[in-house]
């Protein structure tokens, strides 16, 4: 499954996700910070989607309330509601 969401309250502009078998088989984040955004996704592909919303959800980024992981995390979330 592939699932695209807009972000929120981040650099980054979206997130797309492809899910299989509840393993992250490959993540585009568009924008932000590009080593970070490429250390993110490193990181994550190939890791059980459920684990990977347990270690991003809720981190956020200076002042902000929310960061690219935690976006991620969410569209993670949202499209594991979807499946």
């Amino acid at each position: 499954m592939t699932y695209t969401r807009r972000n929120k309250g981040t650099c980054s502009r979206q997130t797309t996700v492809v899910i299989e078998d509840g393993i992250l088989k490959d993540i585009e984040i568009v924008g932000g910070c590009d080593g970070n955004i490429k250390g993110v996704i490193s990181l994550c592909k190939g890791m059980k989607a459920t684990d990977a919303i347990e270690k991003l959800k809720g981190i956020t980024c200076g002042f902000k309330s929310t960061s690219c992981p935690d976006q991620l995390a969410l569209c993670i979330e949202e499209a594991l509601a979807q499946a």
